[in-house]
């Protein structure tokens, strides 16, 4: 099956967001929409920087399947995801002074952060629509893969397989995967916030899915395409946990921070 075209980024970091429940969560989400988006924004060496909100109630838009978690335990859904791609894989050197301010605000607006990393160049964009065309609504779908099956394995089943099918299935505005390295708390071990991640419930992948509107991101997960999608996963994932995203608000692109951000 052919893929459709794409851009492989030098490195992207992916922040999984638990806000604090001693507060109402909307504090919480404008704060992270509003001054601690700005220190991040400052970074040096950013080619993007956006933030994935995602749907309060999110129990999950992935089918039910034999043999795989569709449904996202309440006790471990994300309410947001910092999404940092940088212009070179030597770019998060220059921006230390920044994630140490954005270390002492995290506590402001959040009760657990992970930080997610993948390989150098391993983040794939793919043109599946024409340039300008936004989506009207996304999902964002995290691959937690079995333990027999390798990493190396695994990167190559979401390159080479995986994104090829989603591509060819027509139906998607945006393409965006990353795989990610084994996770370790010391690339974001952030003072008095949880970093908690056992090894179990750990992710492997993402995959960001682009839609015209809520009605064809519906028709997507009802679809054929989606239970054949289904039947390749079940020998290489244990989890599919898939996000409905409220919003993506582009703060950096192109290195260029915005005026306002972009929806």
């Amino acid at each position: 099956m052919s893929v459709a075209p794409y851009k492989r980024k030098p490195l992207t970091s992916s922040i999984l967001l638990w806000v604090r429940t001693d507060q109402p969560r909307q504090t919480g989400m404008d704060h992270w929409k509003g001054p601690h988006s700005g220190i991040i924004s400052a970074t040096p060496g950013l080619d993007e920087y956006r933030q994935i909100h995602l749907a309060e109630h999110n129990p999950g838009l992935w089918p039910s399947t034999r043999g795989i978690e569709t449904a996202i335990p309440a006790d471990r859904r994300i309410d947001g995801v910092a999404e940092v791609t940088f212009r070179s894989i030597v770019s998060p050197l220059r921006g230390r002074a920044q994630t140490r301010l954005a270390f002492k605000d995290e506590i402001n607006v959040f009760r657990r952060t992970l930080l997610y990393a993948g390989p150098p160049y391993s983040t794939r964009w793919y043109r599946v629509a024409e340039p300008g065309r936004r989506p009207g609504a996304r999902a964002l779908v995290y691959l937690r893969r079995r333990p027999d099956v390798g990493g190396r394995a695994f990167r190559k089943f979401v390159s080479r397989k995986l994104a090829p099918a989603l591509a060819g299935t027509g139906a998607l505005r945006e393409l965006r995967t990353q795989t990610f390295l084994p996770w370790n708390e010391k690339l974001w071990d952030t003072p008095d916030v949880a970093h908690d991640n056992p090894a179990d419930q750990r992710f492997h992948a993402s995959v960001m899915l682009g839609f015209d509107d809520v009605a064809g991101r519906a028709a997507f997960f009802a679809s054929r395409d989606v239970e054949r999608l289904s039947s390749a996963l079940a020998p290489q994932v244990s989890a599919v946990h898939a996000y409905d995203v409220s919003a993506a608000l582009t703060y950096v692109s192109g290195g260029v921070i915005l005026p306002h951000y972009r929806e």
